[in-house]
C-alpha cells in the first residue's frame, strides 16, 4: 500500500452504462463503464444474450420504458440493482438501446456478499468490510460484543459465543443468551445495567472497568474494559444498545505485577529487624498477589548468625505468615513451627532454584509423597504453589512460600519471575537485617561485659541497674553505670553517657568507666574526681589527635554523675559533669524530687569552670535514682522513672521487681537514645557495729588503743583478729603520734570485713618500702600490708585517714 486512499465513489454518482442489442436481444456493443458496474470487459459481453446478464429475479427485459427496475448479474455472482431505460433503435436498424444506472442501497448489506473479496464497486467493498468487521467481533474470544434490543423487559441479548464460552455449533455470528446463565450474577447485572442505562439515556460510555467472570470457567478473574453505545437508524429511532468488552486481564495483571515490584523496591528494607522484614513481605503479597504467604528462615539467620548451606533436612523456622482468608490454615506448618525441607524441595532450594507447582491436585495424584509431608507443605484449599529460595550474597537464608486458592487462577511462569524478583529484594533486606542484628548483638554483648552485674548489695545500699536500648537503627549507645566499693564501708554510685552509638561508643564507655574506677580507688571527693577525669579526657583527646566526633570513639562531651554515700553517718556527696541530677524518693513520705545538684561542664569541654558538690542526708530506705536522662522532661520516660522510684521507696518491694517493670515500660517507648538507670536503696550501719575513740598525741595512748580494740573485738566475737588488729593499731597510732601530732581518731567498723581507720591532721601520705637488713625501722607498713586484705589512705577536710580491711568468718 502507498499509504494513501482515494475517495470512495458513491453509487448514484456512477455514469450510466449503455447496451446495444440486436433484434434477438444479443449484446452487440456496450460502453466501457460496464467493467465498473458488472466487473466485465465490453468485449466479453459482445455476442451474449442480454437475458444472461439479467438476474433471474429481475425478470425479462421490458420492451420499452423509462426508470424500469432491473437486476443484473455481477461477475462475482452478486446482483446489482439498476434502473433501466429501454428504447428501440431508429428505423432501418432493428434492436434496442438499454441505458442502465446503478441504484443506491438503502436497507443495508446483502448477506450473500459476506466473506467475498471486494472486487466490485466502492459500495460493495464497504458492505463487505462491514460484514467482516461484525463477524470478527462476534467470533473473537478476546473481545466480546453484546447487543440488546429496545425491549427492556427481556433478559436475552445477542452475544459473542467465543468470548462468553458458549457453544454456537456450526453457525457463525452471535447467539441469543441470558448473560446470567454464562456470567456471575454480579458481573452480568453490571453489564446488563450499563446497556439499559445506555438505552434509557442514549449516552455512550467508554473505557469503564469491570469484570466478566464466566460461571465455572478456569479463568474466573477476567477483567474487561466496557464501552456501550446506542444503536439507531438513519432517522434516529432507537434500535437497541451494544456493549464492547475488551479483555484487559493481562494488562491489569501486568500493571499489578509492576506495582508489586515497585512497592517491594520502595518499602522492603526499611526495617533492620529480621522478623519484621519477613512479616512485611508476606503482608505485601497477600492478598494482592496470593492467598497465603509465609517466610521460613534458618535459625542462624533468624538470630543474626552466619548463614549456612541449605541441605536436605536443614531445619527452618516459620517466622512470618499471612492469609487472605482469616486464620492461617490449620493443616500446614504454623507460625513458629520448625519446618524441614527434604528431597526435591531442598535440592532445588539449596541450589537457588524455584519449586513451581502449578497444579497441586495433579501432583497429589501423580507422585507418591508422604501424606504427612504433603499435608504440611500443601494446604488442601490450595490449587497451586511456589517455593522461592531467599538467596543473598552466596547463601540461601530461607524460603518464601506462596499458595493460591481454587477461586483464583493458578500461578504461571510470569508469576515465577515476579516472585523471584520479590524474593531477591527480600533476601537482600533480610541479609542486611541479619548482619545488622549480628553487629548490634556483638555491641550489646560487649557493653554488657563492660558493665557491672545488674544487682549489687553492700552494707551501704542495695542497687539494681538496667539498660534500655534505643529504638532507632543507630543501635546501642554509650550509657553506662557502676557501683564501686570505697573505704570505710562507703559506696560510690556512678552513671555516665558517651556520645554516639555502636562499637566506638561502647569502647569509649569502657575506657571512661575504667578511668573512674581508677580515680575512685584513690578515694577522692566527687568534685575532685570529676576534675581529674576532665583533665584525663582532655589529655587523651589532645594526645590521640582525635576530633570531637562520636563516630571516632572520642570521649569529648561525655557526661558523668558521681555519688558517694557513707552508711555510718548517712552523708551523701554528689557532683555532676554535664549530667542530669538524680531523683530522690523518700521512704517515709513517698515523695519523689529532683536533687538540686550544680551541673558542671561536660568532660573535655573548653569550659574550665570548677565542679561543685551537693550534700544531703539520707535515711534508711531512701531511693536514689540515677539515669542518663530522657530527651526532654515531657517524655514518658521521666514519668516511668518517677513511678519506679516511688515504687522502690516501699521497703518491702524488691528492687529487681521494680527494675523489671521499669525496663518493660521503657522498652515500649520509642527513643533515639539508649537509657541507663541505677536504683540504690540506702541503708545505715547500726551504732553497735561501729566504735570511735579520739586519742591525744601521747605515746602512752598506744597501749590504751590496743586495750580499747581488744575489748571491742571481744564484744563482737572477733577474738581471732585481736592479735593482728592490735599490731595494726599500734603501728598506725605510733606513726600518727610521731609525724602528725594530735588529735588522733581511731575507728572500728564491723562490715563484711573488719575495718580499722586511724585519722590525723597531717596531709603527708605513708609509703610502703622494703627495709634493708641493716636498717632498724621502715618495717611497720610492710607488716600492715601483710596482715590485711587491703589498706590505703584518703584525704579528708581535716587531714588524712589510713584504713585497713581484714577478712573474718561470718559466724565469728
Amino acid at each position: 500500500m502507498d499509504g494513501t486512499r482515494g475517495p470512495v465513489e458513491k453509487p448514484f454518482l456512477m455514469p450510466p452504462v449503455m447496451f446495444l442489442l440486436d433484434a434477438h436481444g444479443t449484446v452487440r456493443q456496450c460502453s466501457p463503464g460496464v467493467h465498473r458496474l458488472l466487473g466485465r470487459d465490453p468485449g466479453e459481453l459482445a455476442g451474449q444474450p442480454m437475458a444472461d446478464v439479467i438476474s433471474p429475479r429481475g425478470g425479462p427485459l421490458p420492451v420499452t420504458g423509462q426508470d424500469l427496475p432491473l437486476s443484473l448479474r455481477h461477475q462475482d455472482g452478486t446482483t446489482v440493482d439498476v434502473k433501466a431505460e429501454v428504447m428501440p433503435l431508429t428505423e432501418g436498424s432493428p434492436g434496442w438501446s438499454v441505458v442502465v444506472t446503478r441504484l443506491p442501497t438503502t436497507d443495508g448489506c446483502d448477506e450473500s456478499s459476506v466473506g467475498q473479496e471486494p472486487q466490485g464497486t466502492g459500495h460493495d467493498r464497504c458492505r463487505t468490510v462491514d460484514h467482516a468487521l461484525i463477524r470478527s467481533l462476534f467470533n473473537c474470544s478476546e473481545v466480546g460484543l453484546v447487543v440488546r434490543e429496545p425491549d427492556t423487559a427481556a433478559r436475552d441479548a445477542w452475544c459473542s459465543p467465543a468470548f462468553f464460552g458458549v457453544e454456537a455449533g456450526t453457525r457463525d455470528g452471535p447467539v441469543r443468551i441470558d448473560l446470567h446463565e454464562v456470567l456471575t450474577d454480579e458481573d452480568a447485572a453490571a453489564i446488563d445495567g450499563q446497556l439499559r442505562q445506555t438505552l434509557r439515556t442514549g449516552e455512550p460510555v467508554t473505557g469503564a472497568t469491570g469484570r466478566a467472570r464466566n460461571r465455572g470457567a478456569g479463568d474466573p478473574d477476567r477483567e474487561v474494559s466496557l464501552s456501550a453505545f446506542p444503536l439507531t437508524d438513519r432517522a434516529g429511532h432507537p434500535l437497541g444498545a451494544a456493549a464492547l468488552l475488551a479483555d484487559t486481564t493481562r494488562y491489569h495483571t501486568a500493571q499489578r505485577q509492576l506495582a508489586l515490584l515497585q512497592t517491594s523496591a520502595r518499602q522492603l528494607g526499611r526495617s533492620l529487624d529480621v522478623v519484621r522484614t519477613a512479616e512485611h513481605v508476606t503482608q505485601l503479597l497477600v492478598p494482592e498477589f496470593t492467598d497465603w504467604a509465609c517466610v521460613d528462615l534458618t535459625d542462624p539467620v533468624r538470630e543474626g548468625g552466619e548463614a549456612t548451606r541449605l541441605v536436605p533436612g536443614t531445619p527452618l523456622r516459620r517466622v512470618a505468615a499471612a492469609s487472605a482468608h482469616g486464620a492461617w490454615p490449620t493443616d500446614i506448618y504454623q507460625l513458629g513451627d520448625r519446618v524441614r525441607a527434604r528431597d526435591l524441595e531442598s535440592q532445588a532450594l539449596g541450589g537457588g532454584g524455584t519449586v513451581f507447582v502449578p497444579d497441586l491436585d495433579a501432583l497429589r495424584t501423580r507422585l507418591e509423597i508422604d501424606p504427612e509431608r504433603l499435608r504440611l507443605l500443601f494446604p488442601a484449599v490450595a490449587r497451586s504453589a511456589l517455593f522461592v529460595p531467599l538467596w543473598a550474597r552466596g547463601h540461601v537464608l530461607g524460603v518464601l512460600a506462596v499458595w493460591r486458592g481454587k477461586d483464583r487462577p493458578p500461578f504461571t511462569q510470569d508469576d515465577v519471575g515476579i516472585m523471584e524478583s520479590v524474593a531477591s529484594r527480600t533476601a537482600l533486606s533480610l541479609d542486611n537485617a541479619r548482619r545488622y542484628t549480628r553487629e548490634r548483638r556483638t555491641v550489646e554483648h560487649l557493653q554488657r561485659s563492660l558493665l557491672p552485674p545488674p544487682v549489687r548489695r553492700t552494707s551501704a545500699a542495695q542497687s539494681a541497674g538496667v539498660h534500655a536500648p534505643a529504638g532507632s537503627a543507630a543501635g546501642t549507645g554509650g550509657s553506662w553505670y557502676d557501683v564501686i566499693r570505697l573505704s570505710g564501708a562507703r559506696t560510690a554510685f556512678v552513671i555516665g553517657k558517651v556520645a554516639g552509638h555502636g562499637m566506638h561508643a561502647v569502647g569509649a564507655m569502657g575506657r571512661l568507666r575504667s578511668a573512674v574506677q581508677t580515680l575512685a580507688d584513690v578515694d577522692l571527693p566527687p568534685e575532685e574526681l570529676l576534675s581529674h577525669l576532665d583533665d584525663l579526657v582532655t589529655r587523651i583527646g589532645r594526645d590521640e589527635g582525635r576530633p570531637p566526633d562520636p563516630d571516632t570513639g572520642s570521649l569529648h562531651g561525655a557526661t558523668c554523675l558521681y555519688v558517694t554515700y557513707d552508711p555510718v553517718t548517712g552523708q551523701c556527696l554528689i557532683a555532676s559533669a554535664g549530667h542530669p541530677p538524680p531523683l530522690l524518693a523518700r521512704h517515709r513520705t513517698g515523695t519523689v524530687t529532683e536533687v538540686p545538684v550544680p551541673t558542671g561542664p561536660a568532660l573535655g569541654s573548653t569550659d574550665r569552670a570548677p565542679y561543685e558538690p551537693a550534700q544531703l542526708h539520707l535515711d534508711p530506705g531512701d531511693i536514689l535514682t540515677l539515669h542518663t536522662g530522657p530527651p526532654s522532661p515531657d517524655t514518658h520516660d521521666l514519668h516511668h522513672l518517677r513511678d519506679g522510684a516511688r515504687a522502690a521507696a516501699h521497703i518491702d518491694t524488691p528492687l529487681t521487681d521494680v527494675t523489671d517493670r521499669l525496663l518493660h515500660r521503657l522498652r515500649k517507648t520509642s527513643r533515639t537514645e539508649d537509657l541507663a538507670v541505677l536504683l540504690a536503696r540506702v541503708e545505715r550501719l547500726p551504732p553497735t557495729r561501729t566504735a570511735y575513740w579520739e586519742l591525744t598525741a601521747d605515746p602512752t595512748q598506744v597501749a590504751h588503743a590496743r586495750t580499747l580494740v581488744r575489748s571491742r573485738l571481744a564484744g563482737w566475737g572477733l577474738e581471732d583478729l585481736a592479735f593482728s588488729t592490735e599490731l595494726i593499731v599500734s603501728e598506725l597510732v605510733t606513726n600518727a603520734i610521731r609525724y602528725a601530732y594530735g588529735p588522733i581518731g581511731l575507728r572500728l567498723i564491723q562490715d563484711e570485713q573488719l575495718i580499722c581507720e586511724v585519722s590525723d591532721p597531717s596531709q603527708s601520705q605513708p609509703h610502703l618500702r622494703r627495709a634493708r637488713l641493716s636498717e632498724e625501722g621502715g618495717r611497720g607498713l610492710f607488716l600492715v600490708a601483710q596482715l590485711t586484705e587491703r589498706w590505703g589512705s584518703r584525704y579528708t577536710t581535716r587531714g588524712k585517714t589510713i584504713w585497713t580491711e581484714q577478712k573474718y568468718e561470718a559466724g565469728g
